[in-house]
């Protein structure tokens, strides 16, 4: 594995930590925050290993991942969503005084 592929699985890790973290202790919309992050640096990892592809913009990362994984179904097409949707739930938790997530 390619150095810089582990230290993006490594900060995954980190903030996956943390997000559970702040799950116990009721801070639901950081957590949340956090957990979208340690999808997109997983997959920011996934792409760099494979594809040799390294980009800047959450867009890109997700549209990348997309097209060379979930598109092509080397990658079950659920995890693309999951990433999409863990984004607008970080946007959810980070902007609106009252996001309303949960837990779940």
């Amino acid at each position: 594995m390619n150095e810089h592929t582990q230290k993006l699985l490594d900060k995954s890790l980190d903030v996956l930590e943390a997000s559970e973290a702040l799950l116990n202790i009721g801070k639901i919309d950081v957590a949340a925050g956090r957990a979208y992050y340690s999808m997109m640096h997983t997959a920011e990892a996934l792409l760099f290993e494979e594809k040799n592809l390294s980009f800047n913009k959450h867009g890109d990362i997700h549209g990348a991942y997309g097209l060379y994984f979930a598109k092509t179904k080397i990658l079950d097409p659920k995890f693309h969503r999951w990433l999409l949707d863990a984004y607008d739930q970080r946007i959810v938790g980070d902007y609106d005084v009252s996001s309303g997530l949960d837990n779940e």
